[in-house]
């Protein structure tokens, strides 16, 4: 483990991909066409197929256009991440860093972190699942088996990132593959599916799924992925240059999302068309969907489909949610540690609740599980949203590519549903929580929660618009560049030399020598702050006061003797008043002091000091740090 100074994101495949070489046709297109791939596994994800799969057999056709709505929606958010990477070369986590106070980020990098366990928590299920439909093996051991898919990434990774997206994308051919073939097998109707693409009302437990269907489709990691994934590709910095990089990734994005889409869409309509048409609307779960499909079918080929389609999407999903851990983990806290360790990490995490629920609900919680961690992700979405919306549209640094107004607008109002549905979904669950009777100090910690939430998406919302607002004050109170006429200052002639007769009065005598000339006088001061002199002040004689005086008197000596013009003056019991006081009493043109750069409570004795005679003085001070 160690903290990094890269500023690079995925810095081992960073600009490794060139596509400043020039190239003709649609090998000019393939150089860019990757990233949006390895982000769109995430949009089909096992916590897809759970919400996917209620969805169908509960509502019907009725939740398609959430599904079309939530790919919209990503289409625009990942097309704003894949511009924040192209044009200001850093991903979401960095822009964070560069932008929020700390304790802001260091909460922004915790719902991260949840959000990518909550993600690798479905693809843990899933696999497990169809480890479980494709063998017989339990699902406890299916589980425990996804720890060694960390070894596999290692692998890919030693590849090169057009390797490694090869492999996303073979994966992502299999599952459309294999729900293709499904699709035919089942043969829905077209009328109901194009029906089910106009929106209606969510109730009577629509709402939940719904939010689960955004959750598991517009994922908050997915945005700090795209916007490190697109840095892979080495631009021409120029105008025309990150013109043509937007451009190739918007094509990027849109084919590989709507495969994504479509994929979901398949999902859903297979469940609608086998379940709920067949009055089997409880079908909530992925096993009872795999045992059911071959009856319902009339196929013994479209169960085993259905659990390989599974096995792949798991595999796929947890490589890019790795990349997405090592993204913010870097970003937020210039962190790096080992990749197998990172990865074992983030597996473990995700394991723990999962191997907890089974052993002690069994297998039957195991849906609700995946549908919970995907209403988790959602309820996160907010907090990687409203960031990237600042950030592409701040002109100062997008410059000719900040997203315009309708697309501003536009960015926004997809914010505005998402925040929206959570609210409603959080008060919704918070409701039903205070009335099942829980105890006072659950409710307190609930509401506890409520209040830190509230306060974090206030932060993150405001925060950057009273920030550029103090810049633009800043500007606008400095004008425009001052014309410098007048460079003339009075020349020195005095100048006083604060001594506390430590091995730094020799630093601060040569620093003072090093400001004058054999025509300056040079005024050693000393306070001297022992008990006689609290009361007796100049007329103090005791031993301390006799011995500073000798002191002084001894550095007046050793200054004559080199040709110097020098003087002592000592002051006594208040250091501050003191020192301004000699200094305007000798007519100082420049002070000299000295700071030990104290830390803790010495920091506010001796720091203090400094600041109150800086202020209190009109003439030059000189602080010279002698520690």
């Amino acid at each position: 483990m160690r903290v990094s100074n890269a500023e690079q994101s995925l810095s081992e495949v960073h600009e490794t991909v060139d596509t400043t070489v020039p190239r003709k046709g649609w090998k000019r297109i393939l150089a860019y066409i990757g990233p949006a791939y390895l982000v769109s596994v995430g949009y089909m994800d096992p916590g897809n197929w759970a919400t996917d799969l209620q969805g169908g057999a509960k509502f019907g056709y009725q939740l398609i256009w959430v599904l079309l709505m939530s790919n919209l929606m990503a289409l625009l958010l990942q097309s704003l991440s894949a511009r924040l990477g192209i044009v200001r070369r850093r991903d979401l986590a960095q822009a964070n860093r560069e932008t929020y106070p700390p304790f802001v980020n260091f909460c922004l990098y915790v719902l991260a972190e949840l959000a990518i366990a909550a993600c690798d928590l479905a693809e843990v299920l899933g696999m497990a699942i169809g480890i479980h439909l494709l063998t017989g093996l339990p699902i406890l051991w299916g589980t425990i088996i996804t720890v060694l898919d960390t070894f596999l990434f290692l692998f890919l990774q030693r590849w090169g990132i057009r390797k490694l997206e090869a492999f996303i994308i073979a994966l992502v051919a299999i599952i459309g593959a294999s729900f293709l073939v499904q699709i035919l097998i089942a043969q829905p109707a077209v009328g109901d599916v194009v029906g089910g693409l106009v929106p209606g009302m969510l109730h009577d437990g629509a709402l939940y799924i719904a939010v689960g269907i955004i959750g598991a489709t517009v994922m908050p990691h997915n945005l700090y992925l795209h916007s490190a994934l697109v840095q892979t590709r080495k631009i021409n910095p120029d105008k025309k240059g990150i013109k043509t990089a937007l451009k190739y990734n918007l094509i990027d994005s849109t084919i590989a999302l709507n495969a994504a889409f479509l994929v979901n869409t398949a999902i859903l309509v297979l469940a609608a068309t086998v379940f709920y048409k067949t009055g089997n609307t409880e079908v909530a779960k992925i096993q009872e969907a795999h045992h059911l499909l071959e009856p319902l079918l009339g196929s013994s080929i479209a169960p085993v489909l259905f659990a390989i389609a599974l096995i792949a999407a798991g595999q796929s999903s947890t490589v890019t949610g790795t990349m997405a851990g090592q993204i913010v983990m870097e970003g937020y806290l210039h962190l790096r540690i080992n990749p197998w360790l990172r990865r074992l990490l983030t597996r473990l995490i995700a394991i723990v609740p999962a191997l907890l629920v089974i052993m002690i609900y069994g297998d039957e919680k195991v849906d609700d599980l995946l549908i919970f961690s995907q209403v988790i992700l959602s309820i996160q979405l907010g907090f990687a949203v409203i960031p990237l919306i600042h950030f592409v549209s701040d002109k100062t640094t997008m410059g000719d590519f900040v997203i315009g107004k309708k697309t501003q607008i536009l960015a926004w109002l997809v914010a505005l549903i998402l925040v929206f549905l959570n609210v409603n979904l959080v008060v919704e669950e918070v409701s039903a929580l205070f009335h099942s009777g829980v105890s006072f100090w659950v409710k307190t910690a609930v509401i506890v929660a409520i209040l830190g939430f509230i306060w974090l998406f206030l932060m993150m919302t405001f925060y950057p618009i009273a920030s550029k607002k103090r810049r633009l004050a800043k500007d606008t109170l400095y004008g425009d560049a001052m014309q410098l006429d007048n460079l003339e200052v009075k020349k020195i002639q005095k100048i006083a030399i604060a001594l506390d007769f430590t091995n730094a009065d020799e630093k601060l005598i040569a620093h003072a020598l090093s400001q004058g000339n054999e025509i300056v006088s040079y005024q050693l001061i000393h306070i001297v702050e022992s008990v006689s002199a609290r009361y007796s002040k100049d007329s103090s004689d005791d031993a301390e006061t006799r011995k500073d005086k000798e002191r002084l008197q001894n550095y007046v000596d050793q200054l004559r003797s080199k040709g110097l013009n020098a003087s002592g003056h000592v002051g006594y019991t208040h250091r501050v008043t003191e020192i301004v006081r000699l200094v305007e009493e000798l007519g100082s043109d420049m002070l000299v002091m000295g700071a030990h750069r104290h830390s803790g409570l010495k920091d506010y004795i001796f720091g203090e000091t400094i600041e109150d005679v800086r202020h209190k003085l009109t003439i030059p001070v000189l602080i010279v740090n002698v520690s």
